[in-house]
C-alpha cells in the first residue's frame, strides 16, 4: 500500500490478562499484516494490523494505556489546539494514533466526541477496553466480549473462528446489533464508544454523536455558501496532500466532489466511471471530465459478470440488506476492476441521505420525515465501509459523510433541500459556479439505477421462476445465503456462485408454497 493511505486500514485485537496470545486473522482488506503486543499492568493488548507500510503510526502507548487505530482523522489542527500546553507537542506529528492517545489522557472516553474522522479504535487501560467507531460507523467495528477476554475486529470474518471457541458471555451489549449466525459477536453502534470490563465482559455504551433533529433556517445565499465551504473543507482534508481518484457518475454528488478535489490537486485530477453492457452514465460523466480537464477512464463490466460478483460485495461489506447490496455491488465491481497501485479514492456516495435526494416529494413534512428516518436507520448497514475498496488495497472516503458536512446538511430545513421543484436544491446551487449547467440540473439517478443493477438482479430471479411479488423477499434470502457462505462459513467468494444461491432460494420458495 502507498503511504498516502492511513497507517492501518483494519485490525483484529485481543485484550486479556496475562501473557500474549497468537492471533490468526482473516481479512478481505488487502495489505501487509503486522503483529502488535503491548503488555500493560493489568492486561495485554495483542493485535494484527492491516497496514500501509508504517504500522507503528497506527499504535500508541503511554504508561498504562495503549491503543490501535484503523483509519484517519480529519480535524487534526482543531484537536491539537484543545490539548493543554505541552500535551500536544509532537502528538500531531506522530500520527493520528498518538494524537488520539494525547486526547484520551485529557478527556478519557469523551475524546471520541471531539473526533471528525473515518476510523475504528480499541483502547486498553487498567481493566477497561474502549471500542469506538466514528460518528457514522463508516469503519465497522465488531466485538466478542467474554469474561477474561475482549476481542474486536474491523471485519466479522476475523471473529468467526474465535466465536466458535468462545462461549458467549450472556451479558447484553447495550443497543448493539447482534451479528447473524455468529453467537456473541455484536457491532459497535455508530457514533458510540463501548466501555468494557475485560474481567467480566460487561459493557457500557456512551454516545459520541447523534444526527441533529433540530433544523436551521438560513437565507438561501448563506446556506449555499455554508454548504460549499463545508464540503470543500471535507474534500481538502481527504486529499491528504495527494492526487486522489474520484469515482464520477456525472451526477451532482460525485461531480461536486470532483470539482472541489480538482481545485486542491496539482495537475489533472484522475476520474473513473463504471457502466455495464445494458446501462451506463459515460456521456454525463464525460461532460464533467472534459469540463475539469481530468484524466478520465471508463470501465465496462458485462451484466452477467456484475451479478456474479455479488459474493464479493457481501464478503466485503458484510451486510445482509439486499437494497444496500444493490447500491454497493457496482462499486465493488468497479474497485475490483481498478488495476495499478493502491489509491486514495473519493466518492459522492451518501449525499442522498441527508438531502433526501431519492425522495421525489414536494411536501416538506414528508421530505423531512424521510430524512429523519434515513438518518435514524443507517447504522449497521455498512454502506460506507472501506473494505469495499480495500479488497484491492485502495482507501475510499466519502466527503458527504464528513461529520461537519452531515451536521450541516441534515440540520438544514427541508425547504432548502427541495426548492423551486428541484431536488437537492441547496447542493445544486452551491455547485452551480463550478460545473456545467447540464450537470447541475441533471435529475437524480442512483448508482444501482445507472448501472442497471436492480433490474438485472430482479430479472435473474424471475428467470429462476420466482414470481414478481416475491422478488424483494427472494433478494433478501439470496444475500443471506451468500453471507452465510462467505462470512460465517469462510468460503472464498470466488468459490461461491450467485447462480447457485439463486437456485437454492428459488427451490426453497417453491417448497414453501
Amino acid at each position: 500500500m502507498d503511504q498516502t493511505l492511513p497507517a492501518a486500514t483494519g485490525f483484529l485485537v485481543s485484550a486479556h490478562p496475562g501473557g500474549g496470545q497468537g492471533l490468526a486473522p482473516v481479512f478481505a482488506t488487502q495489505g501487509s499484516h503486522a503483529p502488535v503486543a503491548q503488555a500493560l499492568r493489568s492486561q495485554t493488548l495483542d493485535a494484527v494490523l492491516v497496514h500501509s507500510g508504517a504500522p507503528e503510526r497506527a499504535v500508541a502507548r503511554s504508561g498504562d494505556m495503549a491503543l490501535v487505530l484503523a483509519g484517519e482523522l480529519y480535524n487534526r489542527e482543531e484537536l491539537v489546539s484543545v490539548l493543554p500546553p505541552g500535551a500536544g507537542a509532537g502528538a500531531g506529528d506522530g500520527g493520528d494514533a498518538h494524537l488520539l492517545l494525547a486526547l484520551l489522557k485529557v478527556y478519557d472516553l469523551h475524546a471520541f466526541r471531539l473526533l471528525n474522522g473515518r476510523f475504528a479504535a480499541v483502547v486498553a487501560t487498567g481493566d477497561r477496553v474502549l471500542a469506538a467507531t466514528d460518528h457514522a460507523g463508516s469503519v465497522p467495528l465488531y466485538i466478542l466480549p467474554a469474561p477474561g477476554r475482549v476481542l474486536a475486529a474491523t471485519e466479522i470474518k476475523s471473529l468467526v473462528p474465535e466465536a466458535a471457541r468462545t462461549p458467549p458471555s450472556g451479558r447484553p451489549v447495550p443497543e448493539a446489533r447482534r451479528v447473524r449466525r455468529v453467537p456473541g459477536v455484536h457491532q459497535v453502534p455508530a457514533g458510540a464508544v463501548l466501555d468494557l470490563d475485560v474481567r467480566t465482559g460487561a459493557a457500557v455504551r456512551t454516545r459520541t454523536w447523534t444526527p441533529p433533529v433540530s433544523r436551521r433556517v438560513m437565507a438561501e445565499s448563506d446556506a449555499t455558501t455554508a454548504v460549499r465551504e463545508t464540503l470543500e473543507r471535507a474534500v481538502r482534508a481527504r486529499t491528504a496532500g495527494t492526487a486522489p481518484l474520484v469515482v464520477l457518475s456525472g451526477g451532482i454528488d460525485s461531480s461536486g466532489v470532483a470539482a472541489l478535489a480538482a481545485a486542491h490537486t496539482e495537475g489533472p485530477l484522475d476520474t473513473l466511471s463504471m457502466g455495464t453492457d445494458t446501462s451506463d452514465e459515460f456521456a454525463e460523466a464525460g461532460v464533467v471530465a472534459t469540463h475539469l480537464g481530468s484524466r478520465h477512464r471508463e470501465i465496462t463490466i458485462p451484466t452477467a459478470d456484475l451479478l456474479g460478483q455479488l459474493p464479493h460485495a457481501v464478503w466485503a461489506s458484510e451486510s445482509v440488506d439486499p437494497d444496500i447490496i444493490e447500491y454497493l455491488l457496482p462499486l465493488t465491481a468497479l474497485y475490483r476492476a481498478l488495476d495499478g497501485p493502491a489509491r486514495r479514492i473519493l466518492t459522492g456516495y451518501g449525499a442522498d441521505i441527508p438531502l433526501a435526494g431519492m425522495h421525489r416529494e414536494d411536501r416538506l413534512p414528508q421530505l423531512d420525515t424521510a430524512v429523519a428516518l434515513d438518518m435514524a436507520t443507517f447504522d449497521g448497514l455498512n454502506e460506507m465501509t472501506p473494505v469495499l475498496s480495500g479488497i484491492r488495497g485502495h482507501w475510499s472516503t466519502h466527503p458527504y459523510w464528513d461529520r461537519d458536512v452531515l451536521d450541516l446538511l441534515v440540520g438544514l430545513e427541508a425547504g432548502l433541500k427541495r426548492r423551486y421543484g428541484r431536488d437537492k436544491w441547496v447542493l445544486r446551487e452551491a455547485m452551480s459556479g463550478l460545473l456545467p449547467e447540464e450537470t447541475v440540473n441533471r435529475p437524480k439517478l442512483g448508482v444501482h439505477e445507472g448501472s442497471g443493477t436492480t433490474s438485472s438482479f430482479s430479472l435473474l430471479l424471475m428467470d429462476a421462476g420466482i414470481p414478481e411479488a416475491d422478488i424483494h423477499r427472494a433478494k433478501r434470502l439470496v444475500v443471506q445465503e451468500i453471507f452465510d457462505r462467505v462470512v460465517v462459513e469462510g468460503l472464498p467468494p470466488a468459490e461461491v456462485a450467485t447462480a447457485d444461491a439463486v437456485r437454492q432460494v428459488a427451490d426453497r420458495l417453491k417448497e414453501s408454497e
